[in-house]
């Protein structure tokens, strides 16, 4: 539970581990900074440099923060952290499983109420209070020092603060993911991802935790919807002008290189005109019949004037010949024999010329 890593409670403990040395109620005290998997700090007087990166990134920008009435008033710690009750943390096992199917499709059910907490507006304040008190006190902090460096107190107790604010947002914004699956499925945007969708929801909802005021009087809903819906018109605003910019479709072959297709095609060439050449020449010693056979059947011309002729059948070449077609395939598988022995003469076996053929 999240009440029991408050920075009152570290306080309170610290006052009690102290010898009698008393300390104003709401500090965190000087071996705060408690992580949210209960992960204690760093040793007294010396931070991880994971912190001290933590310490800066917060001091450097002004910090932003919801102002209540409560936050003025006298022992406001103690009331807020204290005597407003604790709200238990959702369940979001269902989130993970859930999305890895919604990605591909928008037909997904969204969880049932036991499956998610439905929080009343008492609880949603209490939360939000807890949560912009922590900020609160970060900004006080900041106006304390003034663009001076904080001292080793100083940063323990910004860690302390900014550890509450953190676990009380994510908490808000888990209880809250129903949400923005609900708001991804009623808004009709076919021609976007539904996985994109859910995350510009995702961080629409962030942001929409970090700017409710609760002291409105207003459910959290109400505002979180209005900023998910005109985050999700906005991205498509967005997708519509890098469309028109870029009208072509997405092709999967523009992605693949063709290295190996025209590698291979060159080989292939490569290997035609080898044996073409041998053909041509008749390095392979062919008889008048056999010549005339492959060229007939490939298309090979030994005259220079008609180097490239017409493939023809068996039947055809048979005719031409006076042989039968079977007679003609004989032929035709004798002359290959010899063309593949000379060409073995002109490259080792084993070389890619003689593998290919």
């Amino acid at each position: 539970m999240i009440g029991r890593n408050t920075p009152l409670e570290r306080s309170s403990a610290s006052n009690r581990r102290s010898n009698g040395t008393s300390k104003s109620i709401g500090s965190p005290g000087k071996h705060a900074g408690m992580g949210r998997k209960g992960r204690p700090a760093s040793p007294a007087g010396s931070l991880s440099t994971l912190e001290e990166q933590i310490v800066r990134k917060v001091l450097a920008v002004t910090q932003d923060f919801m102002d209540s009435p409560e936050f003025h008033k006298r022992g406001a710690a103690r009331t807020i952290y204290k005597e407003h009750p604790e709200i238990g943390l959702p369940d979001v096992s269902w989130y993970r499983p859930l999305m890895d199917t919604a990605t591909a499709s928008r037909n997904t059910r969204t969880p049932k109420r036991g499956m998610t907490l439905v929080l009343t507006a008492d609880q949603e304040r209490t939360l939000f209070l807890k949560f912009n008190y922590a900020r609160f006190m970060i900004s006080r902090i900041q106006s304390k020092l003034d663009g001076r460096l904080p001292d080793m107190e100083t940063k323990q107790e910004i860690l302390a603060w900014n550890a509450t604010a953190t676990q009380y947002r994510e908490q808000i914004a888990e209880t809250n993911l129903a949400l923005v699956l609900a708001m991804a499925k009623r808004t009709r945007m076919s021609e976007i991802d539904f996985g994109d969708l859910v995350s510009e929801g995702n961080m629409a909802l962030m942001r929409s935790v970090d700017k409710f005021d609760c002291e409105r009087g207003f459910k959290f809903s109400t505002y979180a919807c209005r900023a998910i819906l005109k985050a999700f018109s906005r991205h498509g605003m967005k997708m519509t002008r890098y469309r028109q910019r870029f009208p072509a479709e997405f092709d999967p072959a523009f992605e693949k290189s063709d290295h190996l297709a025209t590698t291979r095609a060159t080989h292939d060439q490569e290997c035609a005109d080898e044996v073409k050449h041998i053909v041509l020449n008749n390095d392979a010693d062919l008889s008048d019949v056999e010549l005339a056979v492959i060229e007939h059947r490939f298309g090979l011309g030994t005259d220079a004037e008609e180097p490239i002729r017409k493939t023809l059948t068996l039947e055809q070449v048979g005719q031409i010949i006076g042989v039968t077609k079977e007679r003609v395939r004989q032929i035709q598988n004798k002359a290959l024999a010899k063309i593949k022995c000379a060409l073995e003469e002109v490259a080792p076996p084993g070389s890619p010329a003689v593998t290919a053929n």
